[in-house]
């Protein structure tokens, strides 16, 4: 089920809210709501496919179980270290077999043999939750959270719906206190819509519109340097509004039931250098990454050579995680190889050049990174030979022509959206009286707008749901 649906925005919510909200929370506990939101979870995950339910609770039942073993035996190190790898391998071993099973087998296929591969469908969601599952496991292992003996408060963390499907990725020690027992009020709840407008807008009249323009120069045959150009940067502003308004979407939802997740974007692509992009870009997952894997490789206290194998591995696995093939992880690489440039070359270079090398430096780095990310069935390395006339077909065909100026607008309010000038603009006049007027009237209109873009429209897919 997608936000950005009739189904959701006009049935499932307003049924989950009313039913939320007409049961009793007496002196704050929140076990009857935690109830229903396990039940809406269950429900909004088992949409599309139902029996992923199954494998879904026998992993919140399998990480429950550990969790207090692990608790049981917190004096006792070798057989908690034990608990927590035995639990972490539970938890992974779903997402290596539906993510990475027929991968495994097309590499081996490689070598000569024929292996059939297995026919399944990706739980949606599941590089998500497999990775708050494993945060909890690791962080009661560290002694950094308390374990939770309650399966119902466990499983609603795990099912939480507003951030299951595509994040961000939610701690158990972000939300333990809010599980338990968390404050509601009409401010907060405004303030939860407000944010879901926002993201459903950036998703339906954004991301959707650059989206249809990826899908043309996909089926198209002109391979000009400014049609790929165009693709670049309809792809990079349509991977943004899509994640970024789901992200905005999630966080509005959890401030209407009481939670607060953490932000996920922080305007990326203002940044100056690709490092400092990283730590604006998908926060959650590169906090997680820091957290449970870099840092305890050893992070970059280290000699250099072992710094950077620490950072190739992080960065290749990041790179694996959005996907089960090559082309991801050489994106991952490819990362990995920038960021230490930077840090042994670039970085103070960076920090003391113009802002107008430092952003043609982005768009370089940045747009070579989505063609490898995009590249599908297009070759990534044509592509990127397109960007610089290797192998283009000519400079600028008439259906690149055509498309330029039928997306100037769209193109040039995407690029004003991903910086934070209208963020900075509202802030100076969200004092003034007329905004108590105007602000409602502008949230109205644009989920107006949004409704209408989803009714008539078909090309709506949420790029990370395949993660």
């Amino acid at each position: 089920m997608l936000f950005s649906s009739v189904t959701f925005i006009y049935y499932f919510l307003p049924a989950t809210l009313i039913l939320y909200y007409i049961i009793p929370q007496p002196k704050g506990d929140t076990r009857y709501r935690n109830a229903a939101l396990l039940l809406a979870g269950v429900v909004f995950y088992s949409w599309g496919e139902p029996r992923y339910i199954f494998l879904m609770a026998a992993q919140c039942v399998s990480a429950w179980f550990f969790g207090i073993l692990i608790d049981k035996n917190k004096t006792n190190n070798r057989v908690k270290r034990a608990m927590m790898l035995i639990s972490v391998a539970v938890s992974l071993s779903g997402l290596i077999f539906f993510k990475y099973i027929n991968f495994f087998i097309g590499t081996v296929n490689r070598f000569g043999t024929d292996l059939a591969l297995i026919k399944l469908t990706m739980p949606v969601g599941i590089s998500f939750y497999t990775f708050q599952i494993i945060s909890y496991t690791l962080d009661l292992y560290r002694g950094e959270v308390k374990v939770q003996r309650g399966l119902l408060a466990f499983t609603t963390y795990v099912t939480l719906f507003p951030q299951l499907i595509a994040g961000p990725i939610v701690r158990y020690a972000g939300i333990s206190r809010e599980i338990i027992k968390r404050e509601h009020s009409v401010p907060r709840f405004a303030l939860g819509i407000r944010r879901f407008i926002i993201g459903l807008s950036k998703k339906t009249l954004l991301a959707n519109l650059f989206g249809e323009l990826v899908l043309v120069y996909k089926k198209s045959g002109d391979t000009g340097v400014l049609f790929t150009w165009l693709y670049i940067l309809a792809f990079a502003l349509q991977i943004y509004f899509d994640f970024s308004g789901y992200s905005d979407m999630a966080i509005g939802l959890g401030h209407m039931f009481g939670f607060r997740f953490a932000e996920n974007f922080n305007y990326p692509y203002t940044a100056g250098s690709v490092t400092e992009f990283w730590r604006r870009w998908h926060i959650s997952l590169s906090g997680w990454f820091r957290d449970y894997i870099y840092i305890p490789l050893g992070g970059n206290r280290v000699r250099t050579a072992r710094f950077v194998f620490n950072v190739m591995i992080v960065w290749t696995l990041t790179g694996f995680w959005h996907g089960a093939d090559w082309n991801f992880m050489l994106w991952g690489a490819y990362f990995g190889v920038i960021l230490l440039t930077e840090k042994f070359f670039l970085i103070k270079k960076l920090n003391k050049a113009p802002g107008f090398i430092n952003m043609v430096y982005m768009i370089l780095v940045i747009s070579i990174g989505w063609a490898l990310f995009d590249a599908g069935d297009i070759t990534a390395l044509a592509i990127i030979g397109r960007m610089f006339g290797l192998g283009a077909g000519g400079l600028a065909g008439q259906q690149a022509l055509y498309y330029l100026r039928s997306y100037t607008v769209p193109l040039f309010a995407g690029i004003i959206g991903m910086t934070p000038l209208m963020a900075k603009l509202f802030n100076k006049v969200q004092n003034r009286r007329i905004m108590t007027f105007v602000e409602p009237a502008g949230l109205v209109l644009l989920f107006i707008l949004s409704t209408a873009c989803i009714v008539d429209g078909s090309f709506n897919p949420f790029i990370y749901f395949r993660f």
